[in-house]
């Protein structure tokens, strides 16, 4: 197995400046150090490259903010350090071409068919505000019909939820939600459901301009059967599809040509290992909507398309974008590259799942095969979650109390028809925690967990508790 270590100032700057030579991986884009033979990492060395976090917490939650390596972040400051060191250099020689390096990485990892297809943007917020903001350009310059459908699913993401709304439904659009299962039992039921709403979208002859779907929902966490779906949207005459997949790269396979949408986003801090903020976009280049995209900064690289202009905002800090090929040699330091570290998380996440479940005498919120790296475990329903309110204060008694951090949803939306779960007590269940699994997690995150919360329940502790006290007139 070979891997980069990371070049030192000296190389940076000879390769920003275009003094550097070829030895055969960096071809002038950037820093390009010899490749040598390492071993595969060890228990120590990953604890080594996380020991910035905060030790005295159990953090499993790598699904919000991700996480990111010593190494990584070594490389992400030499390339801020070339940046203060000589700006101008590094805008007219560095900047672009060890941007190209990174759209080229991300290429190669995603299967798409060229790297004039991948744009580098902050997030995937980002990429959905560039193609709603084209959605929305079409229906106030009259390309789209106002009335016609954007279709969503209900557990998308909140900010996309209220960019299609700030964007979409304020040119004209009828947006119609998918009311997922939860908690669901296959894919078909995901299916079922969406083919049901596109047929609402679809009503009276409406044209459905664009569909949202998510590949990893974020809030409960389920697996999305995204290729299935985007067939039946091609079946259907559907417009366009965008695939939010903010939280796909690194937990799940992704192949951009297989999946077949229009648009397709993820973030590679997240579950990639890069700092924040940098995700990608992926547009097919046949596709004539393409060169009609726009960031929605504006700069000097307007009409230069999408990659030109999302990789020039302005005077701003470039360096996260830039460390994708370290990323890359960080994975491969683990045996089986992304592929093994995806296999281990899954495998790890559902064993302490099922652990959960079983102290709790409750139960995952889908089945194995609509995991990935995180999953939801229900809580008992003593606790007494009963609105999202309630969900972040008990988050926040986790962090404060017990220093462990888990995302908690409460389960407000149910298919008409589905019957709310039950714990072993037989109360209902309406709170679920997320959990996550990255490669710097141990058993004893989760035994934390597991402690605090039956903790909570032997002392008959209940969500209501922590509302705030409605005040007396006087």
């Amino acid at each position: 197995m070979a891997s980069d270590p990371p070049p030192d100032d000296a190389a940076m700057a000879a390769e920003a400046n275009g003094h550097g030579h070829d030895n055969g991986h960096g071809n002038g884009n950037g820093p390009s150090p010899a490749k040598r033979p390492r071993a595969v990492i060890s228990g120590p060395e990953i604890r080594a490259e996380f020991a910035h976090h905060d030790a005295a917490v159990a953090r499993v939650n790598n699904g919000s903010f991700g996480c990111c390596p010593a190494s990584v972040l070594a490389a992400q400051a030499r390339w801020q350090r070339l940046f203060l060191a000589q700006p101008d250099a590094f805008y007219f020689h560095g900047l672009q071409q060890g941007l190209l390096r990174s759209r080229a990485a991300v290429a190669g990892l995603v299967g798409a068919g060229d790297v004039s297809e991948v744009s580098l943007v902050d997030n995937a917020t980002t990429a959905a505000a560039i193609v709603l903001q084209h959605a929305a350009w079409s229906f106030a310059e009259g390309r789209f019909a106002r009335g016609d459908a954007v279709l969503m699913l209900h557990y998308a993401y909140g900010a996309v939820k209220k960019s299609i709304h700030a964007y979409v439904a304020r040119a004209g659009a009828t947006v119609v939600e998918v009311p997922l299962p939860f908690p669901v039992a296959s894919a078909d039921a995901i299916i079922a459901e969406f083919r049901a709403a596109l047929a609402v979208a679809k009503e009276g002859g409406r044209r459905v301009r664009l569909a949202v779907i998510d590949h990893i929902t974020s809030m409960p966490s389920v697996i999305i059967p995204v290729k299935e779906l985007v067939a039946i949207c091609r079946e259907e005459g559907v417009d366009k599809v965008f695939v939010d997949a903010a939280h796909s790269i690194g937990q799940v396979p992704v192949d951009v040509r297989d999946i077949g949408a229009d648009f397709y986003t993820s973030n590679l801090h997240k579950w990639f290992f890069c700092p924040p903020a940098v995700a990608f976009l992926h547009t097919r280049k046949d596709d004539p909507v393409a060169s009609q995209l726009h960031h929605p900064v504006v700069s000097h690289e307007y009409g230069n398309g999408l990659p030109m202009e999302s990789g020039w905002i302005g005077t701003r800090d470039y360096s996260a974008q830039l460390v994708v090929s370290e990323a890359i040699d960080f994975v491969n330091r683990f045996e089986g590259g992304i592929e093994g570290i995806r296999t281990r998380n899954h495998e790890k996440v559902i064993e302490m799942g099922r652990m959960l479940a079983e102290a709790w005498g409750t139960f995952l919120g889908s089945p194995p095969e609509l995991c990935g790296s995180m999953v939801m475990v229900g809580l008992p329903g003593c606790l007494g979650v009963e609105s999202d309110e309630d969900a972040m204060r008990v988050r926040t008694m986790l962090r404060k109390d017990f220093h462990v951090e888990v995302p908690i949803y409460y389960n407000s939306r149910r298919v008409e028809g589905q019957e709310m779960a039950k714990d072993k007590s037989g109360d209902p269940v309406a709170g679920y925690v997320r959990i996550s699994h990255q490669v710097y997690n141990v058993r004893e995150d989760y035994e934390r967990l597991r402690d605090a919360v039956n903790k909570l329940v032997s002392e008959g502790f209940t969500s209501s508790k922590l509302r705030p006290s409605e005040k007396v007139p006087t």
